[in-house]
């Protein structure tokens, strides 16, 4: 049975870590030591911002009335006039592209390797919003906590110092190895109701379930480390109503799998999920986490549920009173935490959860829902194995107290009846705080004593990162049954004949005291090693622990505030397997594309776990031309049914090989593929690595929300049939040219674009396609890359804060204001006589130089010295007087008539005193 201890990092002698003292004596080379402080004033939202600007929106869209994600998604715009002026609330959803500004951004350690290489080519010097690294990815399970931390410590070292010393040198909070899954640490620290994150993990919007809009990215993360307005298409909302309680077995995972089966994997593509409805109330805020988890397996950009008392518990328990406190104050003076009576969405999905029974996910795909008491004759009908092989609990979709405690109660029925489990039995904490609570409150002891093996509070097995001991074939199906939240082929163990199901977690508890996979814990009856009855009874949960969470060992926890330590040195060793750094992808040439070959027609589901494998790769995700070789290789090739076969004028191959070669040669290419195109992991190096090897169009029938972005990102070009039956039409090693990307690239946003496909009989077949690339990402296509272009403004304002760093040194700031081709150097208290009179204005009037505008005909701007990007300024300025000049005498000469002519007029002046001067 596994010892729970907490471990930093690898020691020289490993021996030393068998007991919780040797672990206690490991020095802390991947943590700071910081105790436990409150975190309020850092991870409120600036709620008095917020309502203001969506003040402004509601003068924009009089009269409409917005859903919860509207409100939260509008007050975090970063101009509302400029996004939303002009057009009606029925253009903007599904339609409009809005740019926006978040507030925090969260990396796990496997895609922060590649957004931290992005980040460091951009020349800045610390992030421009709040940002923190979790290392929960790296760590295999296996033996338990106390050997798989130093172990995996010691074989992803490189990686580790890497991230550590990069949040070091630009002012990141480095959550270290063993501390926890990243969505559970922002659920019990960042996350805010009302807020808006970023973070780069598909399951992120796990933290909708404190009221927090928190959305799944790739690429974009830089762009909001380097405080690039993040652009969003403005999302469709899927409203569901919930009524009645849950009650016996049902618990909130058992509404999300019954959603995913309703909705299917592409339902809520392109669509926010909100919750409403009495039924609310009865959730927990752990529980409608949970919900929110699993909404990315419904292609959901994000889920919400609206503020309530659960949520406020919560936070009051993880020390966030005050969070609590100021929620409550903005929601009961603006209703800002709900949606407004009487708000429209697209679709409503009517949910009772008095009628929701427990149910089954899978296998293979997250939303073949299966009810419990149907499930034996589906192992009949579908020919499912008969026997579980092993069970597991935790990842970041059930890993809260209130899960262990309903799991602790189901085991315990059973080990007092005598009873053992017949499989493995394997349980994940979601952090070092729950680790610490469970055992505190004794739940760890009476899962071990039953058998458990606890691992560490990471990832694990749900994402592939499983050495499992017990010798499964992979040419024989076997079942295991979780409580996570994905289970696409090979994804936990690698074996492709291991099957998922998904449950909740007090199934998988019960249900491993049998090995029959048909078992219902609900209605059949075991037997005892005496020969007695035994059958479950329902299992009861705790919300919150009766003693309150305990932090556990506080080291883990980072600086509140982390000064950014430019002399801290981060290498990159030339020679290194692990970590490359990047060169800049090629700017696009111009003109249409005219030598594109297809490398591959993939058939069926095509997920960012077939495009880029997670697993034993995860270690090269800082290396983009190592994991370059698995690039597709759990694709379908369409033409003969082989997985990772490729063909070059009949030679077979490996996809990546068969890219590699292509690329070798200039040879540009696209792949043609299904439905639902990138579903899955946001992991941004689906879309880098196609790029890297000179991927330029990805041709689909749908993609995935998340994916079709980081593809537009990366400038790669992402296109869909515009007739779905086209898909027949084309084929590998055919050859391709574009019609339209030129208009495209002049601003042409709705032309549609065609293939011209020459295929290898000579015949030519024309493919009409459409695109969703707006003005921005045509840009990204044009420089390379996203990267390119943020790497420039962020030169440009890199440059800028030097120079406002120089002027706020200054006695008095200053700036210069420019109108009408005349400067003036101005402060506080000055006087500025402007050369006209600017219309509409009376003495008295304060007038704003806010960016750039009109004063009558005249334009005017706000300049520093020598440039300051103009939104760092503001001047206000009263009206101190109109005066007309004596009179003024022009001299204009008249060459036809060979003489000159006086004209006399008066010139009218516009008196200013400056009142206020700020630089941003």
């Amino acid at each position: 049975m596994a010892t729970l201890g907490r471990m930093k990092h690898g020691a020289s002698n490993l021996s030393m870590i068998h007991s919780a003292k040797g672990i206690a004596r490991l020095s802390k080379q991947f943590t700071g030591v910081r105790g436990h402080a409150s975190r309020a004033a850092f991870v409120t939202p600036p709620y008095q911002k917020l309502v203001e600007k969506l003040e402004r929106v509601r003068k924009i869209l009089p009269n409409e009335k917005l859903t919860l994600a509207e409100k939260v998604l509008y007050a975090h715009l970063t101009n509302p006039e400029e996004s939303l002026s002009g057009v009606s609330a029925s253009q903007i959803r599904g339609s409009l592209y809005l740019k926006l500004n978040p507030d925090r951004v969260a990396m796990q350690d496997a895609s922060a390797q590649m957004a931290l290489l992005q980040f460091m080519t951009c020349g800045l010097d610390r992030t421009l919003i709040p940002s923190s690294i979790h290392c929960d990815h790296l760590i295999v399970g296996h033996r338990g906590a106390n050997s798989d931390i130093p172990d995996s410590i010691a074989n992803n070292k490189e990686i580790f110092d890497f991230l550590q010393s990069a949040a070091k040198k630009y002012g990141i909070q480095f959550w270290g190895p063993g501390s926890g899954i990243i969505h559970q640490i922002v659920l019990e620290n960042y996350a805010a109701p009302g807020g808006m994150m970023l973070g780069t993990d598909s399951h992120t919007p796990n933290a909708g379930g404190l009221c927090l809009f928190i959305v799944s990215v790739g690429a974009d993360a830089v762009d909001a480390m380097t405080n690039t307005p993040w652009e969003l298409k403005a999302p469709k909302v899927i409203g569901v109503h919930l009524k009645g309680a849950m009650s016996g077995w049902a618990t909130p995972k058992d509404l999300i799998l019954h959603l995913a089966g309703r909705l299917t994997v592409r339902g809520g593509t392109g669509h926010i999920i909100e919750y409403f409805g009495p039924g609310v109330e009865s959730l927990s805020c752990t529980g409608m986490a949970t919900v929110c988890n699993m909404g990315a397996e419904v292609g959901a950009t994000t889920s919400l549920f609206p503020y309530t008392e659960s949520m406020k518990r919560y936070l009051e328990a993880t020390h966030r009173a005050e969070v609590a406190n100021a929620a409550a104050n903005v929601h009961q003076q603006h209703n800002y935490l709900a949606a407004d009576a009487g708000a429209k969405y697209d679709e409503i999905v009517e949910v009772n959860l008095s009628e929701l029974t427990p149910s089954f996910n899978g296998p293979f795909t997250p939303d073949l829902n299966t009810p419990l008491e149907k499930f034996s004759k589906a192992i009949e009908t579908n020919n499912w194995p008969k026997k579980v092989s092993a069970g597991l609990i935790g990842s970041c979709t059930n890993s809260s107290y209130q899960d262990m405690s309903s799991v602790v109660d189901v085991v315990e029925q059973a080990t007092k009846a005598g009873l053992k489990p017949q499989v493995p039995f394997l349980v994940t904490p979601g952090s070092e705080q729950i680790r610490a609570t469970i055992e505190r409150d004794g739940i760890t002891k009476r899962l071990e004593d039953a058998g458990a093996v606890v691992l560490a509070n990471a990832c694990g097995p749900c994402i592939g990162m499983w050495k499992r001991d017990d010798t499964v074939s992979t040419e024989e199906p076997n079942a295991i049954l979780t409580s996570f939240n994905r289970n696409f082929r090979s994804r936990n163990d690698g074996n492709p004949s291991t099957m998922n199901f998904l449950t909740s977690p007090v199934i998988v508890a019960a249900k491993i005291f049998s090995s029959d996979l048909a078992f219902d814990p609900t209605r059949d009856v075991l037997k005892t090693p005496d020969g007695k009855p035994f059958k479950f009874t329902p299992p009861t949960n705790i919300e919150l622990p009766p003693s309150g969470f305990t932090s556990g060992d506080t080291s883990y926890i980072p600086s509140l505030n982390p000064e950014p330590q430019p002399e801290t040195e981060v290498t990159i060793d030339p020679k290194s397997t692990r970590l490359e750094a990047l060169k800049p992808f090629d700017t696009y040439k111009g003109g249409e594309m005219d030598n594109l070959k297809v490398a591959i027609k993939v058939k069926g589901k095509c997920t960012t776990d077939h495009i880029s494998a997670a697993g034993k790769w995860l270690k090269y995700k800082g290396h983009l031309s190592n994991i370059c070789n698995n690039t597709l290789i759990g694709a379908v090739n369409a033409a003969t049914g082989e997985v990772n076969v490729a063909y070059d004028n009949g030679e077979s191959m490996s996809i990546p090989e068969l890219m590699w070669r292509w690329n070798s040669k200039g040879q540009p290419w696209l792949v043609v593929a299904e439905h639902n195109y990138g579903e899955g992991s946001a992991r941004e190096h689906a879309a880098l690595q196609p790029r890297a090897l000179n991927g330029r169009i990805i041709l689909t029938k749908s993609f995935a929300r998340i994916h079709e972005t980081n593809l537009k990102k990366q400038g790669i070009l992402p296109l869909t049939f515009a007739n779905e039956a086209d898909y027949d039409k084309i084929d590998a090693e055919d050859k391709v040219s574009t019609r339209g990307i030129t208009r495209l690239l002049d601003g042409a946003l709705e032309e549609p674009i065609t293939l011209i496909v020459t295929k290898q009989d000579g015949s030519i077949v024309e493919i009409p396609c459409k695109h969703t690339m707006s003005k921005d990402q045509v840009e990204f296509f044009k420089a390379g890359s996203a990267l390119n272009l943020i790497r420039e403004k962020a030169r440009v304002g890199g440059e800028d804060r030097k120079i406002i760093d120089s002027i706020k040194q200054q006695p008095d700031h200053y700036a210069t204001v420019s109108l009408y081709n005349q400067h003036f150097i101005v402060t506080e208290g000055d006087q500025l006589s402007l050369p006209f009179q600017a219309k509409g204005l009376q003495v008295g009037d304060t007038i704003r130089f806010d960016k750039v505008t009109r004063l009558g005909s005249r334009d005017y701007t706000i300049v520093g010295k020598p440039y300051i990007d103009i939104s760092n300024h503001t001047i206000e300025a009263t009206v101190l007087a109109l005066p007309k000049s004596a009179l003024s005498v022009r001299v204009k000469h008249k060459r036809r008539h060979r003489h000159d002519r006086v004209m006399k007029h008066k010139q009218t002046y516009t008196i200013l005193r400056i009142n206020k001067l700020i630089i941003h």
